[in-house]
This record gives structure tokens, C-alpha cells and sequence, in this order.
């Protein structure tokens, strides 16, 4: 049985951007891994969504769709009051042409709108403000910068009879802390259900440690996220149901 993880190395008009882990079984991703260089005026790009031809097999059938992705298709029936959810939210991009890049299919995952428009967007907005007032380049600390992992974990539901939809959402960032002048990280997490607007639900600041046993609890064992104080992204997942496999494996 075919690996169904696929690393993915986001190229858009002739540079990486970012990185994406992807499931093709689920068609949605693991997380996508990126760099924060300060809060931007970035304008909401108004493109397509875009494939990844990496990720299919070439098929000379007219008419099939995307076997080991989603496609945007599988995002019109708004019944399952569904947003396209960001993993690499836009917002969080260096320039206009790196915004544009985070519209890939390879990038997002069925969002509850109104979770996305919530509890989620707060938690957003909040931590690229602690990002761009705490993180810095350790080699130049007039410059911002943050390693950013921000994933989803599998649910038990699908949508379009294709798509998983997650139960729940995660953020986590390291850097090097001006304030402490040391390495440190954020964690933030939560469920992908419905929100009463009212209730004004807010997602706690956690700390590193306590998402990776979350996610080992919920998910898969997570053994750690950032390897030597977020100097790179190594991420060591184990899949479930795969012990005999070595874990997963993002950067050097």
C-alpha cells in the first residue's frame, strides 16, 4: 500500500513558499510549515484555487476529477456550513505573490465558517500581533521572524463523500524571544464545530508541550514539533495504524 503522506514543496511563480505535509487518503493536510517575517498590508487575493499536479497520476479520461485531492467542487454544497480554511492563512504572507500562493486546495481543509470567523480568526489576529512584537532573527533583531506549523487533525466525518473534515485545528510557533533572549514557543488549539457568535469563544494560549500530548492524545503520537529551538522544522508523526512505518520526516 502506497505512502498516502505526501510532502509537498509549495513553488509559485519560480520560488518555494512553503511547505505542505499532505494526506491523499483524507485529501486533506497535515499541516502546512512557514515562515512569519512580520505583520504586511496584504490584500485578499481574488484568483482561483489552485491543484497540484505532483499529487495524480496521469489519466487521459476526460472528465476525472482529482483522485488524490480535493477539488473546489467539493467545497460548493453548503449544507455542511463549510469554509475553506487556510492552514497558511494569507494574511500571515512576506507579499502579494506569496497571498496568492496559499490559494492550493493542497492548503486548506473544511472549516466550520463560523469557527473559522470566530474563536479561530481571533486566535489569528492575536498571535501574528505576539509574533511581530516578541519574534526576531537571532542573526538581525531589527528583522521579525517566526517558524510557523499550523495542521489539522483527521475527523470522522467527510464531506462531498471525499473530503475528511477535521475535528480539530492547531497552531504553533517558535522563535527566538527579543524580550527573554531566548528560543520560545506558542501553542494554540481548537475544535472545528459551530459557534454561537454571542458566546465569543476564545482559544487559550497553551504551550508547546501540552499540543504535542494533545495531539498524541487526539491523533497520532507526536514525539515533538520543532527540533533544536526551531533552528529548522523537523516534525516526527508516527501514523496511526502504521507502527511498523518509520515516523514522517519535514525539513533537515
Amino acid at each position: 500500500m502506497d505512502n498516502p503522506y505526501k510532502m509537498i514543496c509549495q513553488k509559485y511563480e519560480g520560488e518555494y513558499r512553503f511547505a505542505t505535509l499532505y494526506n491523499t487518503t483524507n485529501r486533506i493536510p497535515v499541516f502546512s510549515a512557514y515562515r512569519f517575517i512580520g505583520k504586511k498590508i496584504i490584500k485578499r487575493p481574488d484568483i482561483e484555487w489552485m491543484n497540484e499536479p505532483q499529487l495524480e497520476i496521469s489519466n487521459s479520461q476526460m472528465g476525472v476529477p482529482y483522485i488524490n485531492q480535493a477539488t473546489d467542487e467539493d467545497y460548493f454544497n453548503k449544507t455542511y456550513n463549510m469554509s475553506r480554511g487556510h492552514l497558511f492563512p494569507c494574511c500571515y504572507s512576506d507579499d502579494n505573490v506569496t497571498a496568492r500562493s496559499t490559494f492550493t486546495m493542497t492548503n486548506i481543509v473544511p472549516q466550520k465558517i463560523s469557527f473559522n470567523n470566530g474563536s479561530w480568526g481571533r486566535m489569528e489576529k492575536n498571535a501574528i500581533e505576539v509574533m511581530g512584537n516578541y519574534c526576531r532573527d537571532k542573526n538581525d533583531q531589527n528583522k521579525v521572524l517566526a517558524h510557523v506549523l499550523t495542521g489539522a487533525v483527521p475527523g470522522n466525518n467527510t464531506q462531498n463523500n471525499r473530503v475528511n473534515i477535521p475535528s480539530h485545528m492547531w497552531m504553533t510557533f517558535c522563535c527566538y524571544n527579543s524580550t527573554s533572549s531566548s528560543w520560545s514557543s506558542k501553542a494554540y488549539w481548537g475544535a472545528n464545530v459551530e459557534e454561537n457568535i454571542n458566546d465569543n469563544v476564545t482559544i487559550s494560549e497553551r504551550s508547546l508541550e501540552e499540543l504535542q500530548e494533545f495531539l498524541s492524545e487526539q491523533w497520532v503520537n507526536v514525539t515533538q514539533l520543532f527540533d533544536n529551538n526551531c533552528k529548522n522544522t523537523n516534525i516526527h508523526i508516527s501514523p496511526e495504524g502504521s507502527g511498523s512505518e518509520p515516523p514522517l520526516n519535514l525539513g533537515e
